[in-house]
C-alpha cells in the first residue's frame, strides 16, 4: 500500500540517482528540527533525538534501500552506509559535469515549444554545473538565451 503520510521531500530511490538532492534535503530538515547532531561522529544527541532522526530518514527511503538496511538500528551507521553506497562524487563529477557542459553548449531556446520548458532545462543544467563547482551567473543565462535566438528574432 502506498505511503499515506505526506513526505517532506522525495525519497531516496534504489538507484541513488537523487542521492545528492536527498542528502541536502535531509540535512536541511534535520537542521530545522535541531537533529543535525545525530548524523555527526561522536555526537551528544539524546537517544530520543536519534530515534526521531532515524524514523525521519527511514521514512524518506524508497522500499529498496529501506529493506536493504532493515536491520540497521543506529542512525550514524545507516547514514554512513548510504553515503558509501550512493555518494561517488568523483565518478558522478566525471560523468555529470561533462554532460551538463555539453547540454549547456547545445542548449537553444528554439528547440523548445515553451519558454517555461527552456527555463526549466536551463536551470536544471546550471544547477548541476553549480553543484560541481562551475559558476553560472544570471548574466551567463541571459547571454545564453539571447545568443540562441533565431536570426529573425535578434532585433527583439
Amino acid at each position: 500500500m502506498a505511503n499515506l503520510a505526506k513526505l517532506d521531500f522525495v525519497t531516496l530511490n534504489i538507484t541513488g540517482k537523487n542521492y545528492l538532492a536527498w542528502v541536502m534535503d535531509a540535512k536541511i530538515y534535520l537542521e530545522v528540527r535541531n537533529l543535525r547532531e545525530t548524523i555527526k561522529e561522536e555526537n551528544s544527541a539524546s537517544s530520543q533525538d536519534r530515534a526521531k532522526a532515524m524514523i525521519f530518514i527511514r521514512r524518506h527511503l524508497d522500499e529498496g534501500p529501506k529493506s536493504e538496511y532493515l536491520t540497521v538500528k543506529d542512525l550514524l551507521t545507516l547514514w554512513k552506509a548510504l553515503r558509501n553506497k550512493y555518494n561517488h562524487q568523483k565518478k558522478k563529477k566525471m560523468v555529470i559535469l561533462p554532460r551538463a557542459r555539453y547540454e549547456w553548449t547545445h542548449l537553444r531556446i528554439q528547440d523548445f515549444k515553451l519558454v517555461a520548458e527552456y527555463n526549466s532545462a536551463m536551470f536544471k543544467i546550471s544547477s548541476q554545473m553549480k553543484l560541481y563547482g562551475e559558476t553560472i551567473t544570471e548574466e551567463d543565462m541571459l547571454e545564453k538565451t539571447f545568443s540562441t535566438f533565431h536570426a529573425s528574432n535578434v532585433l527583439l
